[in-house]
This record gives structure tokens, sequence and C-alpha cells, in this order.
């Protein structure tokens, strides 16, 4: 697939010129029309409401992006810690609990895609608080590709399959994708998490989650700061290596949605702590340099601490995909008082772009009326009819004001719960344009990949690496090179080296911060709840020995499952064990540490052999107790690190593997296995 031998344009669309679908000529397609380059984008501009109206409604009735999701029901609770900068209820009120609804999702992928493909992931959460619903419609990634939402279009268009033979599916390791970003490189800080190991996350579980804008919350008396929404993971922020998400995408592609609803089913409730990072509202939308209004950026956390104002906790899955999971329907202008929005250019046309969508994918205009979108306070709106109507509207007078209907329904002021935004002044000449701070676009990537640990820099590499070298056409790969060289060297010449090509010379940025809180390596251990220990055993095996293991990582919230060569039960004496998976269904993949029993009959079955030499590699936990002689027949070195060997399951061998699943993976390891390939069974 190369850009070989473009047609020309023909029929109805040969103007070599760019048009709207009127065939008014365009002379710029990247900015969307502001009051003033820091304005709020403005209704009259036609070109924005026909671009995005037109990819709004491309698919249906799947959605355009966000397709593949999974979901489940929770309740959140604030520490009331809010209260000094938002009236919002369900975050001021210390103790509130409020229903929540929460959508994960890839972005590229169709609905039948896999998914640990690398992409972004959405994090979507609906509040049904007393004041009405309010949606936090965010990703997993704190920065987004583009600094104006006028270019959303473009860059799905670029990312999705390329349209002449719509492959590859869920992938951005093609020509467009990066033909895009290279030509965009206001994109780049967004690729370089996305190449990270942020892109393909462990679990929904293990993932953080931003708001990605800078949003305006008001305080009782009416004052306002600026802030940005994190959500952060009780069980810590971990992430597949390349060869699990792999592995994970063709032997199990449904491999998230499976893990958020066992652990919920299992009563091992994912949580995550919600944060704001508070900034001053003081006309400059900035912070210390940083333009708050550019979504491309971030503020680092050792700048701005995120401040922790309240706990999110899944706790029950859907009853049924379709109606809940599928009809979901979020919108960033589901707002409640004490919470507004800015003039972040990417953020105005999605106030309009979600609303919009709905009214195709949903069948009209009344989706609030689904249960799942309906909210938990009562509900006066004076809208009538349309399609799937199902309210019976009462009174004769839909309209403002009335006599007929009494008056009602009246207004609600501020002292009332009334939505009232705060004044704000706006000036400024009919533009599309972009203030120059928006044009710095690599001294924040450049602060991201140094803040990185030596083996999150090496996953980064191989990750461009990869998905460069699936692209044809080489002009692509230079000018991606060329944006690299602009990061930092050492990252554009060794992606240069693995493609096998000249590493161009660019101008990196030299002093840059450090933001520790950018890597996801951990040196102190975290909670193991959530956990699973895969426990290769037969009926010689030491069944007692797994009943203690079991015991002792159950207080923890981790769970043993056994694993052996066939299904049913496993006796031995007085003891027994249910099979719950066998060495046919059984992949690393599913585990965070893999064990074998003590007393279990030495074998050279490839599918044993393959399961310890995989998680040897990805870097697991592994161990057993006894004498090791089946480690050996795979051929794991006993004196590695992370390989637990004992004579008996005892306290010291339970918590160093407590130990071991709480640092996530053994990166001491990682030298090992990228050195020198596992060695083979004798």
């Amino acid at each position: 697939m190369t850009a070989t031998n473009v047609p020309e344009p023909t029929g109805d669309q040969r103007d070599r010129f760019l048009t709207t679908a009127q065939g008014v000529r365009l002379p710029d397609t990247d900015h969307s029309l502001k009051a003033g380059e820091r304005g709020p984008s403005l209704l009259e501009d036609f070109h924005l409401r026909e671009k995005i109206t037109h990819f709004d409604h491309e698919r249906i009735p799947e959605r355009v992006v966000h397709a593949r999701g999974a979901a489940a029901h929770g309740v959140f609770t604030a520490y009331g810690s809010a209260a000094s900068v938002t009236r919002a209820h369900f975050l001021a009120e210390k103790g509130r609990e409020t229903p929540v609804f929460v959508r994960f999702s890839t972005v590229l992928g169709s609905r039948g895609s896999a998914d640990t493909v690398r992409d972004t992931r959405g994090f979507a959460v609906k509040f049904y608080t007393e004041q009405g619903n309010f949606d936090l419609v965010g990703n997993n990634i704190p920065v987004f590709f583009i600094q104006d939402g006028i270019k959303f279009p473009d860059v799905i268009h670029a990312g999705k399959p390329q349209p002449d033979l719509e492959i590859p599916q869920a992938q951005s390791a093609h020509d467009t994708f990066w033909d895009f970003v290279s030509l965009h490189t206001e994109a780049t800080h967004h690729v370089m998490w996305a190449m990270s190991d942020r892109g393909i996350p462990r679990s929904y579980r293990t993932m953080e989650g931003f708001g990605v804008h800078a949003f305006r919350l008001v305080d009782a008396e009416g004052g306002t700061a600026l802030v940005k929404f994190h959500w952060k993971p009780v069980a810590g922020v971990h992430s597949l290596v390349w060869e699990e998400a792999q592995i994970a995408a063709g032997v199990d592609p449904d491999f998230h949605r499976r893990d958020l609803a066992e652990a919920i089913e299992a009563g091992a409730f994912p949580e995550w702590e919600l944060g704001i990072q508070v900034m001053l509202d003081d006309g400059t939308d900035s912070c210390e340099g940083i333009d708050l209004l550019d979504p491309t950026k971030i503020v680092p956390e050792e700048l701005v601490p995120v401040q922790p104002i309240g706990r999110l906790r899944l706790d029950r899955n859907p009853t049924s995909y379709f109606a809940e999971t599928e009809q979901v329907a979020f919108h960033t202008g589901n707002l409640v008082p004490g919470i507004e929005v800015t003039n972040d250019p990417l953020m105005q046309a999605r106030l309009f772009s979600y609303l919009d969508t709905q009214l195709t994918r949903l069948g009209g205009p009344n989706f609030p009326q689904l249960p799942i979108n309906r909210p938990h306070c009562p509900v006066n709106d004076m809208l009538r009819d349309g399609m799937h109507q199902t309210v019976v509207h009462t009174g004769i007078a839909p309209y403002r004001p009335n006599s007929l209907d009494g008056g009602a329904p009246v207004l609600a002021g501020a002292q009332d719960g009334g939505y009232v935004q705060t004044p704000r002044r706006i000036e400024g000449n009919a533009v599309r344009a972009n203030p120059a701070s928006f044009e710095d676009h690599f001294s924040q990537p450049a602060m991201f990949y140094r803040s990185l640990t030596p083996i999150e820099r090496a996953h980064l590499v191989e990750a461009f690496t990869f998905e460069l070298g699936k692209c044809c056409v080489q002009a692509v790969k230079e000018r991606e090179l060329a944006v690299l060289a602009q990061v930092d060297a050492e990252l554009c010449a060794q992606v240069a080296d693995g493609l096998g090509l000249p590493a161009p010379t660019g101008q990196p940025v030299r002093a840059v911060p450090i933001s520790p809180a950018l890597s996801q390596v951990v040196t102190e251990p975290g909670p193991v709840a959530g956990r699973r220990i895969g426990v290769v055993a037969d009926a010689a095996a030491d069944l007692s020995g797994i009943t203690k293991l079991r015991k002792a990582v159950q207080k923890l919230g981790a769970e043993v499952l056994v694993i052996a060569p066939a299904g049913g039960m496993l006796k031995h004496g007085r003891s027994e064990q249910v099979v719950e998976r066998t060495l046919l269904t059984a992949r690393s993949i599913e585990f965070d540490a893999v064990l074998v029993a003590g007393g279990t009959v030495p074998t050279r079955d490839i599918k044993l052999v393959l399961l310890l030499q995989e998680a040897f590699r990805h870097l697991k936990p592994i161990g057993t107790w006894g004498d090791g002689e089946i480690l050996l027949e795979a051929g794991i070195d006993l004196d590695a690190p992370g390989v637990l060997v004992a004579g008996a399951v005892d306290r010291a061998f339970t918590d160093a593997l407590v130990t071991a699943l709480g640092l996530h993976r053994v990166w001491d390891r990682a030298e090992l296995v990228t050195s020198s390939a596992v060695p083979p069974a004798r």
C-alpha cells in the first residue's frame, strides 16, 4: 500500500482546492473561528460545523470512535476537600455518595477489534448527581493529538484503517497515521505517550485517567480557579509488555473487558482517587508559562501537585451490554453548577460534537430518556415530541412565559441551584489562528521521554521502530525521524538504527524539567488486590501448600488459580484442589505471577514450557517450592531476579511473592531477558 499513482479528482469531487460541501473554497482547515486568538469558538463558523457534523455521522450505528468499550456501575464518594474551589455538591460535600457509570474504550478499533492494541483509551465517567448529570469524558493520556477540534476528523481519518483496503484494523502502524502526525507536529507529545507503555495498559483497573482540558471551577462565593482532573488507580499504574499485548489480541481479544468484569464479580472492586491540579484563574489561562488552553500540554505534578478530592469504586457489572454500555451517551456539555468550560479550542468543538453524534447513533433527540442516560434527579425540560419519545408530558403550555400552566415550570436562579455561568469578558477579532504559545511542539515530548526509566525508553524506541517499520512510504519514515530529531537525538538515533536509516540532525530541546510522575516504574510495592497467581500442579503436587498460599494472598485480595494438565479435581491424601485452568487454556498473559507447586512431576510438555518461559520473558515473578526441577527443565535460571525458590510455602516465601507482585514487574530481569534468549528446555 503506497501513495503512488494517486488518481486525479473525478466527478463532482474535481476542484483542486479544498471546499465545503457547497463548493466554497477554504483558506484554512486547521483553525476554528474564534473571538480573538484566545477566545471561544464562534457558532458562525460554518466550516467547523459542517466538517464535524459530517464526521459525527460517518458510522451508523456504531460509534465513530471509542466503539470498542467495557463499562461498570459504581459510586463516587467525596472527601469534601474540593469545597474550597467548587460549589458542585457531589464534590464539595464530605461523604456524599454519587452513583456513576464508567465506560472504558479504545479509540480507533471497531466494536469487533481487540482490547490490547496499542491505542489511546477512553475513560468516561457519568456522575448521576442530585443537581443533574455531569460527564467527565477523558482519556488515559493527559494530552491530545490536536490543539483545535476542527482537526479531529483529520487525525481520526488518518488513524482509522486505510480506506482502500480497510486495513489495518485498530492500529496506528500504517502510512496514513504517520503521514499525518509527521506533518502535524503538535501531535508529537500525544504520540510519545501512545508509543510508551501507556499505550498498552495491563488492565482498566491499573490505568490512569485524565480530563485532558483545563476546567473552570466556581466556589460558593463566585471565586474561580482553573483545574485539571486526574484519576489515580489505587492498584497502581501498570502496563503490558508488547509481546503480551500481541498474544492477548490473538488468544483473548476481550482481555480487558473480561478482566474488569471478573474482578468485580470476584469482589476485587476497582478503585481510583479523583484528584485536581488547582491553578490561578488570573485571566492569563496559563501556569508557569504553560498555556492551559493548549490540550497538547500537561502541567507537571511536581509543579502543581494533584490534590485528592474523592474516590471512585466500581462494584456492579452491566446487566445488558447493549442497553447500558452501548447506549450510554456522554457529552462534555453535561455540566453542573460549579463546573464550567474554558476557551480550549478542542473542548469548544467537543461541546458541539458529542451532542450531535448522539442524534444519529441513538436515533433522535430523546436519548437522555434511555435508562442509562436518565438523570437521577427530577426533570422538567419542556422538550417535546421527536423520535423515540417515551415521556408522557402533561400541561398544554410547553413554552415560557405562560399563564395556562400557571407559569410552570419556573426558572431557577443561582440561589436555587440554577446553572449560572460566571461572567467573563470575551472580545477579539474573528480569526482562524492560534496564539503563539501553541507553537512549542517539542519541549514537553522531550520532558516525557527524558523522565522515563531506561527500560521504558527502550520500550518506546521499540514501539516507534515497529510502527514506522510497518509504513511502506519511505518519505513518511524519514519525516517522522526528522520530528524525533527535534525531540531527542538519542531517541532519533535508536529508532533510525532500527529502521536501517540515517539519523537526521535536529535541534532538540536541551534543558527541560524532569517529571518522575511520568514514569510507571515503582520502587515501593503497592497493593496486590485483584492480582492473579497461577499455580501449576498435578495429582502428586503439594496441594496443602496451595491451600496455605491461597489463604495468605486472599487476605490481601489476590487470587490463586490452579493450572493442571487436565480439568476436574486434584486429590492427594486428604487435600484437594479445583482445577481452574488447564495447560491447553492457560497463557501467561492472564497471570501476574506463575508458580509450580512442590511435588509436581517434571514434564517436557511444550505448553508448560511455553507458559513458564513467557512468564519469565514478560518479567513476572516466577517460582516454586520444592527442588525447582521443572523450572530448570523449562530453561529458567533459578538465580535470576524474581525467581522464588523455597522448600515449602512459608511466611518468607509468601512475603517475597507479595512484594514482587506489588512492584508489577521484575525490572531487574529486563537486561537478562533482552541480552540473551531464554535457554531452551533440556
